[in-house]
């Protein structure tokens, strides 16, 4: 992600998640530590064929720990292995900044990343109560030990 792809983001962003959006400040400060010698984070995005954006990712990486900070395809890529492949791209990342555990948190409600995320290995380990405001929605925490062993896993399970 570079920061001509913000406007398109925002976009995406506003109509999948109407009530708990990123805002444009949150994109620039993520895309400001994505960069140079000491980038601590990796910011994908995806486009159709026709050049129309129609995903992104982000990953954090702290340590030996990285966290999945957004992860979205566009409703009309729903079914086409695209999240899968973001996913698969910020394991990379994860694997390369030698981190051996990466942690993400996915709303309660939303059964359909739930899914993709336990096909790539991750483990439900708690909830955060009331973490996507304003709505209020809990959090479930999900853990993903040894990275690489689950990128390589998807891979081959997914052809």
């Amino acid at each position: 992600m570079r920061w001509w792809d913000i406007e398109p983001v925002l976009e995406l962003e506003h109509e999948l998640f109407p009530d708990d959006a990123w805002s444009a400040g949150m994109f620039w400060s993520e895309l400001a530590h994505a960069r140079g010698p000491q980038a601590t984070r990796r910011y994908v995005v995806a486009e159709d064929g026709s050049g129309r954006l129609v995903g992104y990712a982000g990953l954090a990486a702290a340590g030996d720990l990285a966290d999945v900070q957004t992860i979205a395809a566009a409703r009309d890529q729903w079914g086409t292995g695209l999240g899968a492949r973001l996913l698969t791209d910020l394991l990379r990342a994860a694997t390369a900044f030698e981190c051996a555990e990466v942690l993400l948190e996915v709303r309660v409600d939303n059964a359909r990343a739930q899914k993709l995320y336990e096909r790539f290995g991750f483990e439900p380990i708690g909830f955060r109560r009331g973490y996507y405001q304003p709505g209020n929605i809990d959090a479930l925490v999900m853990r993903l030990t040894d990275p690489a062993q689950a990128r390589t896993e998807s891979s081959e399970s997914n052809g």
